[in-house]
């Protein structure tokens, strides 16, 4: 019997090996995305003090049909990179966990790029 891996692990392994290479400083702080099934997360990430800078995600925003498009994605790319600008980052380090580039991701990225972060 063949046992197929499961894609989350698979995600987790590419996470991993992509975290092996990327980390966020005080200067420079890393974009974090996480993409459930229901909502959308993003958070800018110091990795040399271990705190959380600034979260954004589609689970409390208003006015939205569903929470889990690529529209939903956008909003939280356009909140977090004006959150990022408030404090002061313009440059970040982007970290999809080893999602692939593609649908959400992408327009949370496209998004935050538009609102003046440059990674």
């Amino acid at each position: 019997m063949i046992n197929k891996p499961s894609k989350n692990k698979m995600r987790h392994k590419r996470h991993l090996r992509i975290r092996k290479k990327i980390s966020g400083n005080t200067i420079r702080p890393r974009l974090n995305v996480y993409r459930s099934n229901r909502y959308i997360y993003a958070q800018l990430i110091d990795d040399t003090t271990g705190f959380t800078l600034a979260t954004a995600s589609s689970k409390g925003m208003q006015g939205l049909e569903s929470r889990i498009n690529k529209e939903a994605a956008a909003r939280v790319g356009q909140a977090i990179g004006q959150k990022a600008v408030e404090l002061g980052f313009k440059n970040i380090v982007f970290d999809r966990s080893g999602y692939l580039y593609h649908g959400r991701v992408k327009e949370l990225a496209d998004a935050a790029r538009e609102a003046g972060l440059e990674f």
